[in-house]
């Protein structure tokens, strides 16, 4: 007996998702997670405060970056929420009157959690090469480790991976030095 076909989830399937889970389309399925736990909410917002200043506002920094905490993105069919996006706003000068964003960002970071850690690596980061996000920033807290992708012939290569207090200088901000302690500590 053939097995049935599976179908593919919807927008309105990811509506339907209670508030307290994040909710995503990826190849067809939808797939959620809990809100993150403290080590995964602090790392990423410690990331978030370093760069938004600096970067984002253009306060002792360069500026040039529209960033964003947990921004929807609807890329070709995918719905996908990373912990951090950032646009260079050449590319979007001002943010969309919609609650999704359909411009692929130019940067994302990944705060791996146990339970997301499958998801962020081999599903969401191939379709960031499809939509040709530039940088991809894989964050793990309880590792403390920080590994940085470059977009090269349609794929990512690793660019850099610290751990622990290494103090970071990486593209594409790597006009401000980022303590990693800073990420994990309470």
């Amino acid at each position: 007996m053939a097995e049935p076909a599976l179908c593919r989830a919807t927008l309105e399937d990811l509506l339907r998702v209670p508030s307290h889970l994040v909710a995503e389309l990826i190849n067809g399925h939808l797939i959620t997670s809990p809100r993150p736990a403290p080590p995964h909410a602090r790392a990423a917002s410690s990331l978030n405060g370093e760069l938004h200043g600096p970067f984002d506002r253009g306060r002792s920094g360069p500026g040039g970056w529209i960033i964003l905490y947990e921004p929807e993105l609807h890329l070709n069919g995918d719905v996908l929420v990373p912990d951090i996006a950032g646009w260079r706003r050449e590319r979007m000068q001002a943010l969309p009157q919609t609650s999704a964003f359909e411009l692929a960002p130019d940067w994302v970071c990944e705060v791996l959690s146990p339970s997301t850690a499958a998801i962020d690596r081999t599903a969401k980061v191939p379709i960031y090469a499809r939509e040709e996000v530039t940088n991809v920033w894989l964050i793990d807290p309880l590792a403390q480790t920080l590994e940085a992708l470059r977009l090269d012939s349609g794929g990512y290569r690793i660019i850099g991976a610290w751990s622990g207090d290494a103090v970071v200088r990486c593209e594409p901000f790597e006009a401000l030095a980022i303590a990693l302690n800073e990420l994990w500590s309470a």
